[in-house]
């Protein structure tokens, strides 16, 4: 759980094109649109700042080699990770630099408190780039344990929903959310934070 202050808070979310929400949700709120909303409007935190730094297909070491513009800059109170999607098409091989530079990113933002998601599942024809997908999924989980970062598991939360088929009815494309998969996962998000989830939408 977040724990807010009394004071106005910085929030920055970290990623790649699903954190960007570039294209897919076609007009529609991102998940970090929709968790911007939550927090400076329905919970009244109307000025804190919520900073969306997501870049589409970067990777972890991406991120990491742009810390300072896309994160330290910033000062965030609550950083958000959400990475491993496009890392993932390293497949086994690139888990090592997935896990050191994620753990990076986490070492420069001494102070803040740390969010980390794991990737959403993709569908059935995505997993032909990214069949390892679910080994960077553990990566993020083993992290978030080792940190004490606060662990988002978008993955199991869309296993839940889809334990055996594709989950066609929340993907755009093969991996990237159309608006409703967007919707849940800020609303897992919120839960996860213990800031309830959105209403009204």
């Amino acid at each position: 759980m977040i724990e807010l202050s009394a004071a106005p808070m910085t929030w920055v979310a970290a990623g790649d094109s699903i954190t960007q929400a570039v294209l897919h949700t076609y007009g529609a709120r991102g998940w970090v649109e929709h968790v911007h909303e939550r927090i400076r409007w329905q919970l009244d935190r109307l000025t804190d700042i919520v900073v969306n730094s997501g870049v589409s297909a970067w990777r972890a070491g991406d991120v990491l080699g742009s810390y300072d513009h896309l994160i330290g800059r910033f000062s965030p109170d609550v950083l958000s990770i959400s990475l491993g999607t496009n890392d993932a098409r390293a497949g086994l091989a690139g888990l090592d630099a997935f896990h050191t530079d994620l753990r990076a990113i986490i070492a420069r933002a001494a102070g803040a408190q740390i969010v980390l998601h794991t990737p959403v599942l993709t569908s059935v024809s995505g997993r032909t780039a990214r069949p390892e997908l679910p080994a960077y999924c553990q990566a993020v989980r083993e992290i978030a344990r080792d940190t004490g970062a606060l662990l988002v598991d978008h993955e199991a939360h869309w296993l839940a929903r889809f334990p055996d088929t594709d989950p066609i009815p929340w993907l755009d494309d093969p991996a990237h959310p159309n608006a409703a998969g967007h919707l849940q996962m800020a609303n897992h998000t919120l839960r996860t934070l213990g800031l309830g989830e959105l209403t009204d939408v």
